[in-house]
C-alpha cells in the first residue's frame, strides 16, 4: 500500500466489528465520564453501561432488518421480472451444482447415485439425484394413476382446494401397498427409497405411517402458440414464511421425472436463481424446514414448473410431513395446516 493511501474494508464482518468497536467506545466514554463525576456510583455506572449497549444493539439490528428485508424484496422483484425469460430460454443448462456426492440407496436393488446440492442452508435444500428411479417404477406408476387422473387443483386459501389457471395439468393419488413390499412391489419400492433419501438428509426418523399418497402429475405439450400451456406457476409446497413450523405440515419434497419434454417443462427456484432442466429417472428433492430452529424456509424453495411446449412430462411427487401417524394422517389436516377438529372449534 503506497503511503498516504488509506484502506477500508468493506466485507460484512468488517463493517460488523467497526459498528460493533463504535458502540461499545461509545457506551465506555459515557460511563468513564459517570465514574470521574461519581466515583461512588459504580454499580448505577454498570447498569448505565448495559442499557446503553442493549439500546445501541436493538438499533443496530433494527437498521440490519430493514435493509434485508429491502434486499429480499428487491431479489423478489428481480426473479418475478425474469421468470418468463428463464423459462422461455431453452439454453439455459441445469444450475452448477455447490457440490456433488453420493448416496447408496439400500434394499435388494440399492445401488450409488450421484448427488448434485445446489443450495444447503438450515431451512433451505435443493438436491438433484441422477437415476433416482427406474423405468419399470415408472410404467407402474403411470399404469395405477391411469383411470384416476384428474385436473390438477391448489389450495384455496380458506382450507380447501379449487381448480387455478397457476396450475395447469392432470394428477392422480397413488396409494401405496405397503403390505406388498416384502415381495417386491415396484411402487412400494419407489416410496421406500423417497423416504430413506429424506432421512439421510433430514434428522427425523420420518416414516410412512400417515403419509400423503405418491401423486402422478402429467404436462402435456401442445405446441409454442398454445396460449394457456400445462405449468405450475410459483408456488412453496409448505410453509415458506420463516416462521415456526405447524405439526403435521409439508416439510420435504421430491419430484422424479418419468418421461421429460421436448421444449420446456423445466423447474424453476427463482428466487434461489436455481434453473433445473428434467432429467429421465432423475429427482429433484427440496426440504424446507431448519431441523434444529424447527424455522420454515423463507421462500429460497418457492418454486415453479415452467410451461411444457412440445412433448410430455410425467413426474411423480411425494410431499413429505413431519408430525403424522396413523392417528393423525395428512387428511386429517385441511391445506392451511390446521387439523380439522381443531378448525371446528374455533
Amino acid at each position: 500500500i503506497k503511503e498516504g493511501v488509506d484502506v477500508e474494508h468493506t466485507d460484512s464482518k468488517t463493517i460488523a466489528s467497526k459498528s460493533a468497536s463504535t458502540l461499545l467506545d461509545d457506551c465506555k466514554s459515557t460511563a468513564k465520564s459517570h465514574l470521574s463525576s461519581d466515583p461512588e456510583s459504580a454499580i448505577n455506572i454498570l447498569e448505565d453501561l448495559t442499557k446503553c449497549v442493549q439500546k445501541g444493539i436493538a438499533v443496530e439490528i433494527e437498521r440490519a432488518n430493514e435493509e434485508i428485508a429491502f434486499q429480499a424484496t428487491v431479489r423478489k422483484d428481480m426473479a418475478a421480472l425474469v421468470e418468463n425469460y428463464t423459462c422461455a430460454d431453452e439454453s439455459l443448462n441445469t444450475t452448477e451444482a455447490k457440490r456433488t456426492e453420493y448416496w447408496e440407496s439400500g434394499g435388494e436393488f440399492g445401488r450409488r447415485m450421484k448427488v448434485s446440492v445446489m443450495i444447503d442452508r438450515p431451512a433451505s435444500r435443493i438436491h438433484t439425484i441422477e437415476d433416482f428411479l427406474t423405468d419399470d417404477e415408472c410404467r407402474a406408476v403411470e399404469e395405477a394413476a391411469a383411470p384416476l387422473l384428474h385436473d390438477a387443483t391448489v389450495a384455496d386459501g380458506s382450507g380447501g382446494s379449487k381448480l387455478s389457471e397457476s396450475r395447469k395439468a392432470q394428477q392422480a393419488g397413488i396409494k401405496v401397498h405397503w403390505e406388498k413390499e416384502e415381495e417386491g412391489d415396484l411402487i412400494a419400492r419407489l416410496s421406500r427409497r423417497v423416504y430413506d433419501y429424506v432421512n439421510h438428509v433430514l434428522p427425523f426418523n420420518i416414516r410412512e405411517n400417515g403419509q400423503e399418497d405418491l401423486m402422478s402429475i402429467q404436462y402435456f405439450g401442445r405446441g409454442p402458440d398454445d396460449e394457456a400451456p400445462d405449468r405450475y406457476m410459483p408456488h412453496c409446497d409448505g410453509d415458506c414464511n420463516g416462521l415456526d413450523f405447524k405439526p403435521g405440515n409439508r416439510m420435504a419434497t421430491i419430484v422424479m421425472y418419468c418421461d421429460v419434454p421436448e421444449v420446456g417443462g423445466a423447474t424453476r427456484f427463482r428466487n434461489s436463481n436455481i434453473h433445473i432442466r428434467p432429467k429421465k429417472y432423475a429427482a429433484t428433492f427440496f426440504s424446507y424446514i431448519d431441523p434444529v430452529s424447527m424455522k420454515m424456509d423463507n421462500q429460497f424453495t418457492e418454486h415453479s414448473g415452467c410451461p411444457v411446449v412440445e412433448g410430455e412430462k410425467k413426474i411423480v411427487t411425494q410431499w413429505v410431513r413431519l408430525g403424522v401417524d396413523d392417528e393423525n394422517p395428512w387428511n386429517s389436516f385441511n391445506t392451511l395446516g390446521i387439523k380439522y377438529s381443531d378448525a371446528e372449534n374455533q
